[in-house]
């Protein structure tokens, strides 16, 4: 497929050219879903090594996290509509259908879960994706993607035992591809805000580019339909960025305004993160914890809201 329509539906499956090789590569796909207690995240991806190539799925809950293999045969995907399957798992921006089975863990999900009303982030030529004109440089070690910001979810997943319903709660879609994940990061979103429609994603990462490294940093912020975007390509700064073992406190600003995050940390679930194509990297993810946000035009206050069920990680060397 032509690489400006990749670029621009940053969704597709961006990896095929290496299916057939021994080239390090991954690429994987986040799909967000909570009420106002309870939640599940899926992450369908690919990882390849000169070790060989899989297909896999982690599966992240308020208290427990599972790691799946799958023959990468098994991974097969669509353009026209968009959609990923692993196994008898199906995964696109519409719905995502869930029949896992792991014997060795204990493991049996199913179920599907309706994506409607999908709230995407505003895009341009020179800004295809929330990595603005980054997406357009080839040699990025690590490539992010917002899929969807805010998406409408009905449904229920099966857990072994226990049952999680949606109706009409808020989901959120996101990928990441390349061939490692940051050595240092943050990353946190939260929809689940208690008094706005609100939905808040933010990372800051040690970027490795080609001789040297900057700390780069991607946040939008969506409050109904108005998007407030802070970006290191859009000239915002961050000013403030205090990490504790189990909280932090962001601010970031741009032209007139302020924007501050903080969070209490829970206790994080291992993930497997990758590391040249071999997903060997512990990293450890809660999709419990609260946001508070507050945005500031110079000094009045525009908004300030808490959110509960937000995804955390906090990654350090």
């Amino acid at each position: 497929m032509n690489k400006l329509v990749l670029i621009k539906n940053a969704e597709l499956f961006q990896g095929e050219k290496y299916l057939n090789k021994k080239k390090n590569y991954f690429e994987g796909w986040y799909f967000k879903n909570v009420n106002s207690q309870k939640g599940i995240s899926f992450i369908p991806g690919i990882n390849i090594s000169d070790v060989g190539a899989k297909a896999f799925i982690q599966v992240i809950t308020n208290h427990l996290s599972y790691f799946v293999n799958y023959n990468i045969k098994e991974f097969k995907f669509e353009d026209k509509p968009f959609c990923i399957r692993i196994g008898d798992n199906s995964f696109s921006k519409e719905h995502i259908n869930i029949n896992l089975e792991d014997k060795s863990q204990n493991l049996k999900i199913y179920g599907n879960i309706e994506y409607s009303n999908s709230k995407d982030i505003n895009t341009n030529i020179f800004s295809p994706n929330i990595m603005g004109p980054f997406s357009y440089l080839p040699f990025m070690e690590c490539n992010h993607a917002i899929i969807s910001m805010q998406n409408t979810i009905n449904g229920r997943i099966k857990i072994n035992d226990e049952v999680i319903h949606f109706n009409d709660n808020k989901g959120y879609i996101e990928k990441d591809w390349g061939v490692s994940f940051p050595k240092s990061y943050i990353w946190c979103q939260g929809n689940n805000f208690q008094k706005t429609n609100a939905s808040l994603m933010f990372s800051v990462a040690e970027i490795p580019l080609k001789l040297f490294t900057f700390k780069g940093f991607i946040c939008v912020l969506l409050i109904d339909n108005e998007e407030f975007k802070f970006t290191t390509y859009n000239n915002a700064k961050l000013i403030e960025c205090n990490i504790k073992e189990n909280s932090f406190d962001i601010t970031l600003k741009k032209d007139l305004y302020i924007l501050n995050i903080k969070s209490k940390c829970n206790k994080g679930l291992k993930l497997s993160a990758p590391v040249k194509g071999k997903m060997k990297k512990d990293i450890f993810e809660s999709i419990s914890d609260s946001l508070t946000v507050t945005l500031k035009k110079e000094k009045e206050i525009i908004f300030n809201d808490t959110s509960n069920m937000c995804g955390l990680e906090i990654v350090q060397k």
